[in-house]
């Protein structure tokens, strides 16, 4: 990785092997020294050590100061993530606290080779490492189109012997920061047992991973987490699937990396088997302690082959149903919740948790956090602010059930249902402070709940779903070629989206540029007079 020596240090460690400016063959010093600086990081096992440093960074600014909470977007492409980490160069000046997470589910409904998928670990385990290379091979170029646009400036500054330009020039390539940021990995329940799970982890951080997140449900029945269904495991055999991780990223030299434990046992109501308990109080006794089971009496005997447990000096049966699967106590939940995350922390080794939740409630998350921390003060969560939450209608109940206790308003003043959801309520008081709760939720669930990373599993998914459906209404409507000039076009050039010069973007002038490296004035390229592009120059 060149990114630690500057542009003077580089040449002059080149010009040390070619005194003469050039190699034998004629290939320019300037020429290595751009390529050099272009290419950021020698490979991905690479980016996966660097961006944990970076993640291990930003977790200790967040337990000094709870604003400094860190932010991704769910991204089923590189390209996708590539305009998400511009869009926030040119919005911030840096993209520093922004990471990318990548979705098992929109892997499984996007990237798959089978079709749409539900997220059930259905898709093949290479497709999420696949995925990772391409978003870090997207990322890369990104560097390498606008690195090379900064040598561009340098050598028309030399050209015309202004040495304050050239030396401004070689100001901003030292400055330049990269494009590559940390990504958070899903990893589902590890597809198969924890060997697999070893194996799968290794795949991902070469890929370029410095962050693996991965839950407790059963790998074979594997659920959204959003959904009905969801089986847990015994903890023990969580924190083996932890430890997998962790050995992966040691035996890759990624001493920093990070592993996020996910609970779904908030909504999870089942458990494949009964563990072993050897002493009270052991993971196994809280794990079956939570079992729903029924009494052993005269009228409801055992049966062969059931099963009985002892506990609180008698023996009970477990229920069990027609699948074999064993249903936890109602309302267990949220006491499950607690002790996962505790022992996922201090016996599995996990950095941060992941609470899923059905509702974005604040004082919820946050009741759950404050009891783990009662073990672990420094615990930690990475949250999904989830796209399967209904986030207005949610809010707007909150809101109103708040105002309802508080007497600010009657009952029968706002209605209490989906109806709520209707844009008549867009510009009212209740759906005013529901906006604004929404626009302080991240900051507010970081201060109180100790999240430390707010993600959005699935925005790509469904903005593109929206964007095409905006663009296809107008241009096979009435508005035709309106449609793509007024809501993509004008918008790009007005917003300064680089990708309005889609052949800029994609490395029409890197390729000129290596042309010139290796021809010079033979070389022919595409971005002469009669290149449509320069259209855009302007702008």
């Amino acid at each position: 990785m060149q990114r630690g020596k500057s542009y003077s240090e580089i040449r002059a460690e080149v010009l040390a092997r070619y005194p003469s400016g050039q190699t034998a063959g004629g290939v320019s010093v300037d020429d290595i020294v751009q390529l050099r600086i272009q290419n950021s990081f020698d490979t991905h096992l690479d980016i996966a050590r660097a961006m944990a440093t970076v993640m291990r960074e930003d977790m200790a600014a967040y337990d000094v100061d709870s604003s400094k909470f860190t932010q991704s977007l769910g991204c089923w492409s590189g390209f996708h993530a590539q305009q998400m980490i511009k869009s926030v160069k040119r919005l911030r000046g840096s993209a520093k606290g922004v990471y990318v997470y990548l979705s098992g589910w929109m892997v499984a409904g996007l990237r798959n080779r089978w079709g749409h998928l539900p997220d059930q670990s259905m898709h093949e385990k290479t497709a999420v490492a696949e995925l990772i290379q391409e978003i870090y091979t997207s990322l890369r170029q990104a560097d390498e189109v606008v690195l090379n646009d900064l040598f561009k400036d340098l050598k028309a500054a030399r050209a015309a012997g202004n040495e304050q330009a050239a030396q401004k020039a070689i100001e901003a390539i030292d400055n330049f920061e990269t494009h590559v940021v940390p990504i958070i990995a899903d990893i589902d329940a590890g597809f198969g047992n924890e060997h697999a799970t070893y194996l799968l982890a290794k795949e991902l951080i070469k890929a370029g991973a410095c962050c693996l997140q991965i839950e407790n449900q059963v790998s074979d029945a594997k659920q959204c987490g959003h959904q009905d269904g969801k089986v847990t495991v015994p903890r023990e055999d969580f924190i083996d699937k932890l430890r997998a991780c962790r050995l992966a990223f040691e035996e890759l030299g990624v001493d920093d990396g990070v592993i996020v434990a996910r609970t779904d046992s908030l909504g999870a109501g089942l458990t494949q088997k009964v563990p072993v308990s050897f002493e009270a109080g052991d993971l196994a006794a809280d794990y079956i302690k939570w079992l729903k089971t029924e009494p052993i009496t005269a009228t409801n005997p055992m049966r062969d082959g059931e099963l009985a447990l002892f506990q609180n000096g008698e023996f009970v049966r477990p229920v069990r149903l027609a699948n074999g699967l064993f249903p936890f106590k109602e309302g267990s939940g949220r006491d499950r919740v607690v002790e996962d995350c505790i022992a996922s922390l201090t016996q599995g080794g996990a950095d941060l948790l992941w609470i899923e939740t059905d509702t974005p409630n604040v004082d919820e998350i946050a009741s759950m956090v404050a009891d783990v921390r009662k073990a672990v003060p420094n615990a930690k969560l990475a949250y999904n602010n989830s796209p399967s939450f209904n986030w207005t209608l949610n809010l707007r109940k909150q809101v109103r059930q708040q105002w309802i206790e508080e007497g600010k308003i009657a009952a029968d003043e706002y209605p209490d249902g989906n109806e709520l959801m209707k844009a008549d309520y867009d510009q009212t008081a209740l759906g005013r402070e529901a906006d604004e709760r929404l626009r302080a939720f991240q900051g507010d669930i970081s201060a109180r709940a100790g999240v430390f990373h707010n993600l959005i599993t699935l925005p790509t998914f469904h903005l593109t779903a929206k964007s095409v459906d905006e663009l296809s209404r107008g241009y096979f409507g009435e508005d035709r070629m309106l449609a793509y000039v007024g809501t993509v076009q004008r918008e790009e050039i007005r917003r300064g989206i680089s990708a309005v010069k889609h052949q800029h973007e994609v490395g029409s002038d890197l390729g000129d540029t290596f042309k010139e490296m290796v021809g010079g004035s033979r070389a022919l390229k595409a971005g002469g007079e009669a290149n449509t592009m320069n259209q855009f120059a302007a702008e």
